[in-house]
């Protein structure tokens, strides 16, 4: 079966890794090219193997290389949102710019490689270009350089250049350890690749887990450590550099040998400019559209193209999966910190969730090419490669449908979503005894408002403009006071009644309108005491309150318990203890009086913590790590087998350029149509079941072929048909 066969070439792919690929111009599995070259040296052996030594230094080199670009991108999203403050959909257009142009580069190392430099200077010179990238995104996170106009230069430089570098040598690294390789040691190159990409794995898995927690648990320049985050990583990849060139007197280094991918569009493009140029009903037709090369190419070369054609249309659906998969690091991540992330023993970061999938990977490969694929053909059922992809894409769209639940049951514990001519106002009783609060021609607030009673939810004001006065009135023991205020349009306010002075008093103040980025809490104080107050809530926070029921603005925090916090007055220093400030929610917190030596405070939730817990996203990356493995490992092996030798590294890069469309497809989605993250989710599910149906009728209609038989079938057609060939003159047609 074309699957098993598949599985048999791809052994490598198939028990490693399904993100990165053995993408090779001139793959390390084709046969030699022919012609003289200079005689390659031997490299030293490891430990008396068939193991060149020099490989060593090249998987330390992949090793590092992965750890610095996965590590740094895993922080991307979030330096987009909180250090360049821009909103969820630029942030997530951004990423997914730079994860495409990722894809698209290696196009351009390999052709440097392969028609110009070869693959040793190529890696040399890009992953120059690469550590110059990392140094500048990594200069450009230290806040005290520049205003954020500067930031961003060096960011978008900085990523342009590490997405230049690390999609150059992603074609030339895997095939340039195969080189070094004798051909008589097939066995030992494969097992060379399955420890390459062992290491792409863990170099992934590692830095996911690491560079998150390097920017939010060190804290520099008095916020998170960006700055280290994309440090660490630099360094990683300066190390990856000094580690390939100490292996330089190692390596067998062979010459540039002519790009195929540039004689397949060539040929491609002269086959449509010579039919367009023959447009004669004299002219007779031929049997393919790629039979009009046949002038300037051999019919070799066109056979092979042909069968590359074959399986490239079968591509064209493909980019939307990962479109979905490739979110992980952007629209996943955000949900992530608007969940609650305390594991107990441990609190994740919201972007540590990304080492989900590398982990699951390295798990599901084993588990699906041992357990399950044997079971399921134990059962008779012929699950041929497009069944598995269409499977894989199956599970993808439930990965999303469950990311649009999980969202739904977020946006539960949010602020409701302001329009114009329409604001939110509460009601917080500080007095002794209940107070009746009315809003003229407004129907709110029926029940006397309790003293110190933990306030219901906001009630909505609608006004007659941008801003208006509206009057209020308070009855409190029978006696009733009057007040107006200004109430402006998509805001939150409280009205804070109060005792001073002996009689009743109030005071309208603005809340939070959303809850807190990334996780932290937010918190304010009210000073109920008759003198001012200095209260240090931990080492870094100093807030300063007036008396008289005086509100300080909001200070943002790492969730946590503060139970040491510091009260200073004219008496003296007092305890304070605030409890637990929690995930994502925003406190109001009322200094009442001072006993025992400490401050007794109330607190008041003025909005919800996160109270949906980030364990429920792990059945969506379930899902899509295992969608991962059905569809891009078994798609990798059905195109190797579809292709003949020659021709395998033409169908890898439409491979990764399938990946980079679908990144592009996001960024379309994300500036073009914002809509609510729940909604964008079911249209990601809708559009990726609509595209598996598509990609199955296609698949239905695909008819598996041995490159070898058909290069036979090919050849023998061309000799019968050759008598009936009319031959053209391409610049200038005649008959």
């Amino acid at each position: 079966m074309v699957g098993d066969k598949a599985r048999g070439e791809m052994n490598a792919f198939q028990r490693n890794e399904s993100k990165e690929t053995l993408f090779t111009f001139i793959s390390a599995g084709d046969d030699p090219p022919k012609g003289d070259f200079p005689v390659q040296k031997k490299s030293p052996k490891l430990c008396g193997s068939n193991y060149p030594l020099s490989i060593a230094f090249i998987v330390v080199n992949e090793f590092c290389e992965r750890f610095s670009y996965y590590g740094m991108r895993a922080v991307l999203t979030l330096y987009f949102l909180s250090f360049f403050h821009w909103d969820e959909n630029l942030s997530t257009a951004v990423y997914h710019a730079f994860s495409a142009l990722c894809y698209f580069t290696p196009v351009i190392g390999a052709i440097m490689a392969d028609s110009w430099l070869g693959k040793y200077k190529t890696i040399i010179y890009l992953s120059i270009v690469y550590v110059v990238g990392h140094l500048i995104k990594s200069v450009g996170a230290i806040p005290s350089l520049g205003n954020q106009v500067v930031h961003v230069i060096l960011s978008m430089v900085g990523l342009f250049l590490i997405a230049l570098g690390t999609g150059g040598i992603k074609p030339c690294v895997s095939a340039f350890g195969g080189d070094q390789f004798e051909e008589e040691h097939t066995s030992e190159r494969n097992k060379f690749f399955s420890i390459f990409y062992l290491s792409i794995n863990a170099g992934s898995l590692i830095s996911t887990f690491v560079t998150p927690v390097l920017r939010g648990d060190v804290k520099c320049f008095g916020e998170d450590c960006y700055a280290l985050a994309f440090g660490v990583p630099a360094a990683l990849m300066v190390l990856a550099l000094v580690v390939f060139i100490a292996g330089s007197g190692l390596y067998r280094k062979t010459p540039p040998q002519g790009n195929v991918l540039l004689e397949v569009c060539k040929c491609i493009g002269f086959a449509i400019k010579n039919r367009l140029k023959n447009r004669s009903r004299q002219i007779p037709k031929r049997d393919h559209w790629l039979d009009w090369a046949s002038e300037k190419y051999s019919k070799q070369l066109i056979g092979e193209v042909k069968m590359v054609t074959r399986v490239l249309f079968l591509f064209i659906p493909l980019p939307m999966f990962w479109a979905l998969f490739d979110q992980q690091g952007s629209r996943w991540t955000l949900q992530a910190t608007k969940m609650n992330a305390d594991f107990g023993i441990y609190v994740l970061q919201p972007d540590q969730m990304q080492f989900l999938n590398p982990l699951l990977i390295l798990v599901f490969i084993p588990v699906f090419d041992l357990g399950l694929y044997p079971l399921i053909n134990m059962c008779k059922f012929n699950f041929t490669p497009i069944r598995k992809m269409a499977t894989g894409m199956i599970l993808a769209g439930m990965a999303f449908g469950l990311a649009a639940i999980v969202e739904i049951k977020i946006n539960e514990t949010d602020m409701p979503r302001l329009v114009p001519e329409e604001s939110l106002i509460r009601v917080l009783n500080l007095a002794k005894n209940p107070v009746q609060v009315t809003i003229q021609d407004r129907d709110l607030f029926q029940q006397p408002v309790e003293a110190f009673q933990n306030p219901a939810e906001y009630s909505k004001l609608i006004l007659n403009g941008e801003q208006q006065s509206l009057h209020f009135t308070l009855q409190h023991q029978g006696l009733s006071l009057a007040f107006n205020y200004t109430v402006k349009e998509k805001s939150v306010y409280s009205l804070i009644v109060f005792e001073a002075e002996g009689s009743l008093s109030s005071r309208l103040i603005t809340d939070l309108e959303a809850k807190p980025e990334n996780g932290l809490a937010a918190v304010r104080f009210i000073n109920g005491l008759s003198q001012d107050v200095n209260l240090t809530i931990d080492s870094k926070q100093f807030i300063a309150v007036q008396k008289n029921y005086s509100a300080s603005e909001y200070s943002l925090l790492e969730r946590d318990k503060y139970n040491n916090g510091k009260c200073i007055t004219e008496m003296g220093e007092f305890t304070m203890e605030l409890g637990l400030l929690d995930f994502g929610a925003s406190y109001t917190v009322v200094i009442t009086n001072v006993s025992g030596g400490a401050v007794k405070t109330w607190k008041s939730e003025d909005i919800k913590a996160n109270n949906v817990h980030m364990a429920w996203q792990l059945p969506q990356y379930l899902l899509i790590s295992a969608g991962e493995v059905m569809f891009s490992i078994t798609g990798l092996a059905f195109s190797y087998s579809q292709s003949p030798a020659s021709m395998k590294s033409v169908l890898q890069a439409g491979w990764l350029l399938t990946v980079a469309v679908g990144n592009t497809l996001v960024l379309i989605v994300a500036q073009a149509a914002p809509m609510a993250q729940w909604a964008e989710f079911v249209l990601f599910t809708v559009l990726l079941f609509a595209v598996c149906i598509i990609f199955s009728i296609m698949g239905y209609f695909y008819v598996s072929v041995d490159p070898e038989d058909l290069e036979e079938k090919e050849e023998k057609r061309e000799t019968a048909s050759g008598g009936n060939m009319i031959t053209l003159v391409t610049q200038k047609t005649k008959l």
